[in-house]
């Protein structure tokens, strides 16, 4: 299993990410700011897994959604927080070309599995208690 990451290993990982990450990089060819479902034309072999967000504290991690205001789970501008769904139940992925730091995991129903993904902004991410 991956190292778990907590909120400050996070940002951490997320504001070196973003200092030496280049302008474009062919890892996405959709937007990722806000979840997306994992578009077709994304190049597994381009990522690896550098650690979970999932606390091996917890046996059920919530579904509490941390979405202050009028805030929508699929909003480019929706806080990253970590002890919250969905962010409790991802792991978290970089981009072997370019360094970039994303978030996935699997959104599953009664008959449907999506995957899901995030890229990570370190401005976006905040440390809120359960």
């Amino acid at each position: 299993m991956p190292d778990y990451l907590d909120t400050a290993a996070l940002i951490e990982l997320a504001r070196g990410a973003e200092a030496k990450a280049p302008g474009a990089c062919t890892c996405t060819k959709t937007p990722l700011d806000g979840w997306q479902s994992q578009p077709l034309s994304l190049d597994e072999t381009q990522f690896r897994e550098i650690g979970t967000l999932v606390s091996e504290h917890h046996s059920e991690p919530t579904f509490a959604e941390y979405l202050p205001g009028k805030m929508n789970y699929w909003s480019a501008d929706a806080p990253i927080a970590p002890r919250y769904f969905p962010y409790n139940r991802c792991s978290v992925w970089e981009c072997s070309d370019c360094g970039r730091l994303y978030l996935r995991y699997t959104e599953g129903g009664g008959y449907f599995v999506d995957r899901r993904i995030r890229a990570v902004r370190s401005s976006l991410i905040e440390d809120v208690s359960l």
